[in-house]
């Protein structure tokens, strides 16, 4: 069989276009990824301010650790309790400023945490900054760690 230089040509030009198809669908994967961990973060956000339990316990890793700016550190089942059981009424709870970093099956997400609450009678606002872990586990983003910390005045 006798090759052209069209038909080298033609190959040539079909190898570059397979290897620029293989090159972005890592990027296309990040970008999906992405797009996933903003969708669990505002999911977290929802359900948080729902008392969505059922959300809450898709979202949170079975091993979760979630620090409040406080200092006070809780697991899964306590964050759950605390947030079913709550006190104050919950008017709006914003997470203004997302960035999110995807690396492989793991991800950081920070945001700053706004919220209006109520609580006998007597409104709070609370404006934090937040550091998120999520991990991927069985295909679904999960939130591993959270740690929330007091802004510089």
């Amino acid at each position: 069989m006798k090759l052209s230089r069209r038909d080298l040509a033609a190959a040539g030009a079909f190898a570059l276009g397979a290897a620029n198809l293989l090159a972005s669908a890592p990027a296309q994967a990040e970008a999906a990824d992405e797009t996933a961990l903003n969708q669990a973060v505002e999911a977290l956000r929802k359900a948080s301010l729902s008392q969505d339990k059922a959300k809450l316990e898709q979202l949170f890793s079975d091993q979760m650790s979630y620090g409040h700016s406080s200092g006070k550190v809780e697991n899964k089942a306590e964050v759950i309790n605390g947030t079913m059981n709550r006190k104050a009424v919950v008017k709006s709870i914003e997470f203004p400023e997302l960035k999110v970093a995807v690396v492989g099956n793991n991800a950081v997400a920070r945001h700053l945490y706004v919220s209006e609450s109520e609580m006998d009678g007597k409104p709070n606002s609370v404006k934090i900054g937040v550091l998120q872990v999520w991990q991927k586990q069985d295909g679904n983003w999960k939130l591993l760690a959270r740690q929330g910390y007091k802004l510089e005045a």
